[in-house]
């Protein structure tokens, strides 16, 4: 799978929680992309199964979750290594694993390693941000629109950057463009609110990967600047 497959397919799922969010709590937003830019890409060891883009079918069931051996393939090492990743035109920085390989689109960004990844996009908005509410419009248009997207559960969270909410879900991934297989993902959307943006930061990873100290500390990392 391309780099730029795997950008438009998380994307749709941000997109997705911005215009369902901001629309069913009355609100307004912006949620098209920015104007294309030059994008920053190193090429990747392998490709990312991230399961975001709609589904061509409604009846699309779970697949199995991936053996053991490649689940624990895709935990982020105890000895990772993180940098801080600055995003000037959205105004945010986070910690991401040194080494993954990052696409860009203006505001937004992808990383992905082997099976995982991680991606922050941005948009517009001018309403309040809760777990109730998300918890009532977004749940089902996840199911509508992701790949079989099971287990969804909405929290409110605080981290050092204020609230957030966390939107934790299972899904398949995209079929693999030469093999057709697909891989059983586990998500974690946070989304963040400040001055008008809405910062959604999606982290991915096979179901039974152990990446939750590694997940913690990227999503504990984010803050506006």
């Amino acid at each position: 799978m391309r780099m730029t497959r795997v950008g438009q397919s998380t994307l749709v799922i941000s997109l997705i929680l911005g215009v369902f969010f901001l629309t069913a709590c009355g609100g307004t937003s912006n949620t098209s992309l920015p104007p294309p830019s030059s994008s920053t890409s190193q090429p990747a060891s392998a490709q990312s199964p991230v399961s975001t883009q709609a589904s061509p079918t409604s009846t699309e069931q779970p697949v199995a979750p991936a053996s053991s051996i490649l689940a624990s393939a895709n935990d982020i090492p105890d000895t990772q290594t993180f940098v801080t990743y600055s995003a000037s035109p959205g105004g945010y920085s986070l910690d991401v694993p040194e080494g993954w390989a990052r696409t860009t689109n203006a505001a937004n960004v992808n990383f992905v390693f082997n099976l995982d990844g991680l991606q922050v996009s941005i948009t517009k908005t001018t309403t309040t941000l809760t777990a109730d509410s998300v918890r009532t419009n977004q749940a089902v248009a996840l199911q509508q629109t992701g790949r079989a997207v099971r287990d969804v559960k909405v929290s409110d969270v605080q981290l050092p950057s204020g609230h957030a909410v966390l939107i934790v879900y299972t899904s398949n991934s995209d079929p693999n463009p030469v093999t057709g297989k697909q891989v059983r993902i586990e998500n974690n959307s946070y989304l963040y609110i400040k001055n008008g943006k809405l910062a959604t930061l999606t982290l991915w990873a096979p179901v039974g990967a152990d990446n939750v100290d590694q997940w913690a500390r990227i999503s504990r990392s984010f803050k506006w600047v």
